[in-house]
């Protein structure tokens, strides 16, 4: 955090719950470490395994490491799938070389794999709302034949889309879009395509829905809201986009060492959350660098309690304690 001299404030601090992370992230860090355990270091791991950098060094401090490409892989390793999931190619390629791989992809982002799937068994082209590059997106679209899936990002794209055949259209979604925006985009599907099959649930993941009303639950109270989170976490930018649009200022940071001082000036009340790839030691992190400056009246507003917790593959189960 940069240091400044200024007048020592009281700071009233808005803590959001849920916040931080999610079922899905905590099985595909806890499938790495057991991997580990299991087999010693070094064990591979395809791409950020969830994207934060803080989780990222603390795996490879244990013996993990990352890699882009399965031919970075030798011979004999093992390697781990990250949670945002894969096309088939990479696992089918696993195979073919021998490789031992671990699946840490998310069950719900295993979830819009299997109804992708189905939508083309029954002959239908597939409209996937998602951004165009992130992980699960190219996952998903690697589950199905080319050609058989266009993407759409914005409701400008969805009044703009001219299908080959309006009548025969399924949707899904990436499951860490904003809420609001994906349902703008799903009403004009269904005003210009009535005849669309979507998902009998939501695929926006129920974590990604619980941080983003737990954040509006405080942002407009808020003068300022901080969300602990990578730059290229798609659900932590939504949560930045969220508090904005309640009418708060609102950054992305992902240290203490982020914080400017500056952003305080005429802050009273103070939002923090965490996206779902975010740990909590991240959130105290922040929380005592604070108090270094300020007087903290903190509060915790919770808007949902989460339970859920995800099977770990089978190979791996057995070596958690």
């Amino acid at each position: 955090m940069t240091e400044q001299l200024i007048p020592r404030k009281s700071l009233k601090l808005l803590l959001a719950a849920p916040r931080g992370f999610c079922a899905g992230v905590d099985r595909a860090i806890k499938i790495v470490e057991l991997a580990l355990e299991q087999h010693g270091a070094p064990v591979y791991v395809r791409h950020e395994i969830v994207h934060n950098r803080y989780v990222v060094d603390s795996l490879k401090a244990m013996g993990a490491v990352f890699v882009e490409e399965l031919d970075e892989v030798p011979d004999g390793g093992h390697v781990v799938f990250s949670a945002h999931g894969v096309p088939k190619s990479v696992p089918a390629n696993a195979q073919q070389r021998g490789l031992a791989y671990f699946d840490a992809t998310c069950p719900l982002v295993s979830k819009v794999h299997k109804q992708a799937e189905r939508q083309v068994e029954a002959g239908r082209h597939i409209i996937f709302i998602g951004h165009a590059g992130h992980p699960e997106v190219i996952g998903t679209f690697g589950q199905v034949p080319a050609g058989a899936m266009t993407l759409l990002e914005t409701a400008e794209d969805a009044e703009l889309l001219q299908p080959l055949d309006a009548d025969n259209l399924a949707f899904l979604t990436q499951t860490t879009l904003s809420v609001d925006d994906t349902a703008e985009i799903v009403a004009i599907l269904a005003r210009r395509f009535p005849n669309i099959v979507g998902p009998k649930g939501e695929d926006i993941c129920y974590a990604t829905s619980n941080r983003q009303e737990a954040v509006k639950a405080i942002a407009d109270q808020c003068d300022l809201v901080l969300v602990i989170g990578a730059p290229n976490s798609s659900n932590s930018l939504r949560l930045v986009e969220v508090a904005a649009r309640a009418g708060a200022k609102a950054y992305l940071v992902q240290r203490a060492d982020d914080i400017s001082l500056n952003w305080f000036d005429d802050v009273h009340t103070l939002g923090l959350t965490a996206g779902a790839s975010a740990p909590e030691v991240l959130v105290r992190e922040i929380i005592d660098a604070l108090g270094r400056h300020f007087d903290l009246d903190e509060h915790q507003v919770t808007t949902a309690e989460e339970s859920i917790t995800f099977k770990l593959p089978r190979e791996l189960a057995g070596t958690a304690a």
